[in-house]
């Protein structure tokens, strides 16, 4: 029987790609589609938008659209691209959804929007919002320093909330997902893992930092005049914790993602990037990640005796 967070999304397995600016691009996600999941294309880029439009000729499977709230709360208009293109389903974040909400709702669409509190979790629930992502601080980009993890904050969530719940931060295999559901939620959302795959368009050695992170591969930056990010500890980000007085932040993070250069900018990425230790296909990746659940708690299940 398939779950809420299947329904509601129209999907084979409960796993969506998360919505990176500049990386959450057509090619992407209409692999993340093809295989069963829920792609997502970013809104923040003309290039982005353009793609809501070109990944129709890649796939005829759902695709979400990601809606950054504090880049659009001046200009509604992204509801008319959105419906313009047949969106069905909107990843709202970073902003009070009760903004947007409502307008989305009137077009057709469903709204799922992400949160990394139990506040900011029942202020969207007020907002009327069909479904919540709930990221731990582990992830990758924006991030409170406050936050708290996924361990903690999803079991807190669902057990306030009563709607669909899609887990995020930590999330890369099987064995991440099992533990999401015995903590309530019934789907996973993956960024970091869906980077390092092969159908990501970022550059090889954006990847092989992901696959040669430990550990202790990520760091906070609070970076002024940016929100607290999770990136990488390589390269640029590496001198910027250090606090070399000579790491300026140059802004280029295009020439990261697609040049190769560690030292141009910061790369958001999560704390799971230690557990990645290969590039897979997205198939692979979205497949394996739901069908390999039990085989995940019956191994638990042997550790428990």
């Amino acid at each position: 029987m398939p779950n809420r967070v299947q329904t509601l999304l129209g999907v084979d397995y409960p796993v969506v790609q998360a919505p990176m600016t500049y990386i959450a691009r057509a090619e992407l996600a209409a692999a993340v589609s093809e295989a069963g999941g829920l792609g997502m294309i970013e809104t923040l880029t003309p290039e982005g938008r353009a793609d809501l439009l070109r990944v129709r000729s890649l796939t005829d499977r759902p695709v979400a659209a990601n809606l950054m709230i504090q880049g659009w709360k001046g200009d509604p208009s992204i509801v008319d691209t959105l419906a313009a293109a047949g969106v069905r389903h909107v990843f709202t974040s970073a902003g009070d959804p009760a903004l947007f909400t409502a307008r989305l709702h009137d077009s057709g669409m469903t709204v799922v929007h992400v949160v990394g509190s139990l506040r900011a979790a029942l202020k969207a629930v007020d907002a009327g919002v069909d479904a919540l992502v709930v990221e731990g601080v582990e992830g990758g980009g924006f991030k409170s320093a406050l936050g708290a993890s996924t361990m903690v904050l999803l079991p807190l969530v669902s057990a306030h909330v009563d709607l669909p719940i899609i887990a995020a931060g930590g999330m890369c295999d099987a064995q991440s997902a099992a533990a999401s559901l015995v903590l309530g939620a019934e789907g996973v959302q993956m960024g970091t893992r869906m980077l390092a795959s092969r159908e990501s368009l970022v550059h090889m050695n954006f990847k092989d930092a992901i696959v040669a992170a430990n550990d202790a591969g990520t760091v906070l930056l609070d970076i002024p005049g940016n929100p607290t990010m999770r990136v990488l500890r390589t390269g640029l980000a590496a001198r910027v914790a250090a606090h070399d007085p000579n790491a300026k932040l140059l802004g280029k993070v295009t020439e990261l993602y697609f040049g190769g250069d560690m030292d141009a900018s910061v790369a958001n990425t999560g704390q799971v990037s230690s557990r990645i230790a290969g590039l897979l296909p997205v198939a692979a990746i979205v497949r394996n990640t739901w069908i390999e659940i039990e085989k995940a708690l019956d191994a638990a299940r042997t550790r428990a005796g």
